[in-house]
């Protein structure tokens, strides 16, 4: 019987394609009617792009994307407190860090799985276990039957929110708005570079897509600000560029969301049901490991698949990725508190130390975030 995978976002299919790989039929049932073009920009590490090289799809992200060889941390006007030069890591993991369109890459997974795989307008209802069989109901009234299940459904996982034990969202206190734009013109410095500018209660990042697009986004706190203020006010202190590229994007290219996660849950899986992605571990945005994250949990299922009975992948899977992805919801907590400090002695401070960081203790924790895991 095949493994039924509840939520088609890069989580969900880059599972696909890992129990593709891996020999295991499986079945991808999507809330959304289809699948469109959605979403803003991504930087794929190099985390996940091993994870694609594995998968035998980093030449054709690559392909649609933009190499990033450099991520600057600066002030508003520019200057830079932090840079990390990633060609150190392109010549030891052999391969890049990409930034990519989401509708891109989803894309390129989508046709990657087979269309055939994925059924739309599946918006999960209710999961009713019967002896070892999921009776897995959707909305529409439908209905399958699925011995194995994965919810790869997101932060606000009806997989979790069924099965699993009580979790808790936890709000940072912080809107982020995001936007794609065309045709921006920039210095070449910034050709390949990610760079976000940390400025007081505010910050503001942006990276190059292709030769077309410029992905960026702004966040403030949410005492400065509503979710639909005019944000232009908040930028006085930052580069010129930053309003020119803000005022040049069409308000129907930009979204807004609040900055949340998932307080760490101990429990991934029982028995024949897991969570990946979002749904197991959502993290905020600071650390740009997301998606990064729920890609490592497809290659690290997959890879046990391949040794493995499904309901022994499913309980050794956790115990191989808990630690790091608990870590990076931590890190990427304390970052986002600590780039949104308004205190002046505070901030200066922080720059101070930021500057004096040695290159050294940067790589470290690099390694450590680019590094797969691969005991099975």
């Amino acid at each position: 019987m095949e493994i039924a995978i509840i939520g088609a976002g890069i989580g969900g299919l880059t599972t696909a394609l890992a129990l593709k790989k891996a020999g295991i039929s499986f079945k991808v049932y999507e809330s959304a009617d289809e699948l469109k073009p959605v979403g803003a920009g991504i930087i794929l590490a190099m985390n996940a792009m091993q994870v694609y090289r594995h998968l035998g799809l980093a030449d054709t992200i690559a392909r649609h994307g933009n190499r990033i060889t450099a991520m600057n941390l600066t002030k508003p006007n520019f200057s830079k407190l932090s840079s990390n030069d990633l060609r150190f890591f392109e010549k030891q993991l052999n391969v890049s860090t990409i930034a990519i369109h989401r509708a891109d890459l989803h894309k390129i997974l989508a046709e990657e799985v087979g269309l055939e795989h994925i059924i739309l307008g599946k918006r999960l209802k209710d999961i009713i276990p019967y002896e070892n069989i999921h009776h897995v109901e959707f909305e529409d009234g439908t209905s399958v039957k699925a011995r194995y299940l994965i919810g790869a459904d997101g932060i606000r996982s009806v997989v979790r929110t069924l099965l699993f034990p009580k979790s808790e969202l936890r709000d940072a206190g912080q809107w982020c708005w995001r936007g794609v734009v065309d045709k921006v013109e920039l210095p070449g410095t910034y050709r390949n570079e990610a760079n976000e500018a940390w400025g007081k209660g505010t910050r503001f990042g942006f990276v190059q897509l292709n030769d077309r697009q410029l992905y960026w986004y702004f966040l403030a706190d949410k005492d400065m600000a509503e979710v639909d203020s005019d944000i232009v006010p908040f930028l006085k202190d930052y580069h010129p560029s930053v309003a020119h590229i803000i005022k040049a994007t069409p308000k129907e290219n930009w979204f807004v969301s609040p900055i949340m996660d998932l307080k760490p849950i101990q429990q991934w899986s029982l028995d024949n049901v897991c969570l990946i992605g979002d749904a197991a571990h959502a993290t905020t945005p600071n650390l740009g490991q997301g998606a990064c994250q729920a890609i490592e949990d497809a290659y690290v299922l997959g890879e046990l698949l391949k040794k493995h009975s499904i309901n022994e992948a499913f309980r050794l899977y956790p115990q191989l990725r808990k630690e790091k992805a608990h870590a990076v919801v931590a890190m990427s907590w304390k970052i986002g508190k600590l780039s949104h400090l308004r205190n002046p002695f505070g901030i200066t401070f922080r720059n101070l130390v930021m500057k004096a960081t040695p290159t050294c203790l940067n790589r470290r924790q690099l390694a450590k975030l680019f590094a797969l895991e691969s005991k099975s």
